[in-house]
C-alpha cells in the first residue's frame, strides 16, 4: 500500500528553509568564482586557477543541491514509497565526484608546472583580497548552511556546510602559495618559486580528505547502511520495555533526514489482540525517543514470556487451535501432576470429530508442558447459533423458592431479577446474587455452583441456571 501523499507542515516549513539558505549560498558561490577567475588570470596563478575551478564545481553543487532539496520535500507516491529523500543524498555523492574530478585537474596542472616551464606570476593586491573576501564569505554561509542543517537535519545542506568550511584551509593554502612566489621574486629564493603549485596540490589533500568523508557518509546512506551506533540505541531502549520477550530484527533505513524502522519483537503469547496493539504503539514510542518522526513499522510475533504459569501455558496450546478453555485444575499427586479442563469445541462436530481434536490438544499439551503427567479434558460444546425463546416472564413462586434456597448460604444476602424463559420445552432460570465484597473469584465461582446445583435438584426440569454475583457496595439502598 503506498504511503499517504502528503507532507507536514513543518516538513513544508523546512524545505522552504533550506531552499532559501542553499540559493542564498549559491548566489555567493556565482559571485566568488567570477572573482577567483579574474584573479588567477590576472595573476597566472595556478593556485588561483585551481580555486577558481574549486569555487565553479561548488557552483555546480549549489545548483545540484537546490534541486535536491526541492525534489525531496515532495511527498511519498506510489512509484516512492519511502518518499524522495534520498535525492539529497544522491546530491552530496554527485558533489563528490565533482570534487574528486577538480582534484585531478588541479594535481596534473601543479605536477606540469614543477617539472616543466612554469610561468612568471603577476602578483598584485587583487588575488589576496578576493581570497580574503572568499574566506569571509565561506565562513559566514558555512555556518549558516551547518545551522540549517543540523535544525532540519539534511545530508545535502551538511556535506555543502563542511565543504565549504574546508574551502576556508584551501584558501589560506594559496595565500601561502602566492606569498612564498612573492618572496622568492623579492629575495631571489629559487625553491620558494614552486610554492604556487605546492599550494594547488595542498589544496587537493584537502579536497580529498573531505571527499572521503562525504563518499563514506553518502555510500552508506544510498546503500541503507544503518548507523551502528544508532542501531544499538534503539535495540538497547527495546530491551528495557518488560513486556517485550525477544527481540527478532531491527532495521532501519535513512531517507534524507527521515528515518525508517522496521522491528520485529517477540511480546507475551498470551495478550489479547488490542493488548497486543497497545504495545506495538509503545514499542512505535520507545524507537521514536531515539528517532523522533521516525516512520515504524512494529511486527510482533508470540512468544512463552519467562512469568508464564502452568495454566498460561494449557491456555495457549487451545489458543492456537482457536479454542478457548475454563475451569482448569492441576493436582499434584505423588509428585506428579495431573490436569483436568474443560474445552469448548463448535457444537456443530461430531463426537468423533470432537474427541480426535481434544486428542491432538491433549498430545501438544503433553509436549508444551512436560510436567504434565496426565490430562483429564471435560467437552464441552461451544454455542454458536441464537436460541429463540418461546416465553420469558417472572415467577413469584419460583423467586420465592429461590429466596429460600439462598437463605441456606449465608454469604448470599439475597436473590433479585429472576426471570424464567422457555426453550423448545427447557426451561431456563436467570437471576442475579448480591455477596460480600471481599470474597475471592474462587470463592464466588464454588458458592454460585453450590447454589445452581441446590436449584436443580430442588426445582424439577430446569434446564439450565444462570446467576450473576454482584458486590453488595453495589447493591447498597
Amino acid at each position: 500500500m503506498a504511503r499517504p501523499t502528503f507532507i507536514s507542515a513543518r516538513e513544508a516549513s523546512d524545505t522552504s528553509i533550506k531552499k532559501r539558505t542553499v540559493a542564498v549560498s549559491l548566489l555567493a558561490a556565482a559571485i566568488i568564482t567570477v572573482l577567483k577567475l579574474w584573479a588567477g588570470l590576472a595573476s597566472g596563478s595556478i593556485g588561483m586557477l585551481s580555486e577558481a575551478a574549486h569555487s565553479g564545481l561548488d557552483l555546480i553543487a549549489s545548483f545540484i543541491v537546490l534541486a535536491s532539496v526541492t525534489v525531496s520535500g515532495r511527498p511519498a507516491d506510489e512509484a516512492h514509497t519511502y518518499g524522495h529523500g534520498k535525492m539529497e543524498n544522491l546530491a552530496a555523492f554527485t558533489e563528490t565526484l565533482l570534487m574528486v574530478a577538480s582534484v585531478i585537474w588541479i594535481v596534473a596542472e601543479a605536477i606540469e608546472r614543477m617539472v616543466g616551464h612554469a610561468p612568471a606570476l603577476r602578483l598584485s593586491v587583487w588575488p589576496f583580497a578576493v581570497l580574503l573576501l572568499s574566506m569571509a564569505v565561506d565562513f559566514f554561509r558555512s555556518r549558516a548552511l551547518g545551522r540549517v542543517a543540523r535544525a532540519t537535519k539534511s545530508q545535502a545542506l551538511e556535506a555543502d556546510a563542511l565543504h565549504f568550511s574546508m574551502d576556508i584551509w584551501s584558501s589560506l593554502a594559496v595565500i601561502g602559495g602566492l606569498l612564498a612566489v612573492a618572496a622568492s621574486q623579492t629575495w631571489g629564493l629559487r625553491w620558494l618559486h614552486f610554492g604556487d603549485p605546492l599550494a594547488a596540490v595542498v589544496v587537493s589533500i584537502i579536497i580529498l580528505k573531505v571527499c572521503w568523508r562525504l563518499a563514506r557518509q553518502t555510500v552508506d546512506i544510498l546503500t541503507d547502511a544503518a548507523p551502528v551506533e544508532t542501531r544499538r540505541r534503539v535495540t538497547e531502549s527495546l530491551r528495557k520495555l518488560p513486556y517485550v520477550v525477544d527481540i527478532e530484527r531491527v532495521r532501519l533505513r535513512l531517507s534524507g533526514n527521515h528515518y525508517f524502522a522496521d522491528l520485529t519483537v517477540g511480546i507475551p503469547r498470551n495478550l489479547s489482540f488490542q493488548r497486543t496493539e497497545q504495545r506495538k504503539e509503545q514499542i512505535a514510542g520507545a524507537v521514536r525517543r531515539i528517532l523522533p518522526e521516525a516512520d515504524v513499522v512494529v511486527n510482533v510475533v508470540p512468544r512463552a514470556s519467562h512469568s508464564e504459569s502452568i495454566f498460561d501455558r494449557v491456555r495457549a496450546v487451545a489458543a492456537r487451535h482457536d479454542l478457548s478453555v475454563h475451569d482448569l485444575s492441576v493436582q499434584n499427586y505423588d509428585a506428579r501432576l495431573h490436569l483436568e479442563q474443560h474445552l469448548e469445541v463448535p457444537e456443530s462436530l461430531t463426537l468423533r470429530e470432537a474427541h480426535a481434536l481434544v486428542t491432538t490438544i491433549e498430545s501438544e499439551t503433553r509436549a508444551d508442558v512436560p510436567e504434565i503427567d496426565s490430562i483429564l479434558t471435560h467437552i464441552e460444546s461451544e454455542r454458536g447459533t441464537i436460541e429463540m425463546e418461546e416465553q420469558r416472564s417472572g415467577d413469584a413462586a419460583l423467586e420465592a423458592k429461590l429466596r429460600r434456597i439462598a437463605g441456606e448460604f449465608p454469604d448470599i444476602v439475597d436473590v433479585h431479577d429472576v426471570v424464567v424463559s422457555n426453550a423448545h420445552g427447557r426451561v431456563h432460570i436467570s437471576c442475579h446474587c448480591t455477596l460480600p465484597d471481599d470474597r475471592s473469584m474462587s470463592d464466588v465461582h464454588a458458592l454460585i455452583t453450590a447454589f445452581e446445583d441446590r436449584v436443580k435438584a430442588e426445582v424439577p426440569g430446569i434446564s439450565r441456571v444462570f446467576i450473576h454475583p454482584e458486590p453488595a457496595t453495589d447493591n447498597a439502598r
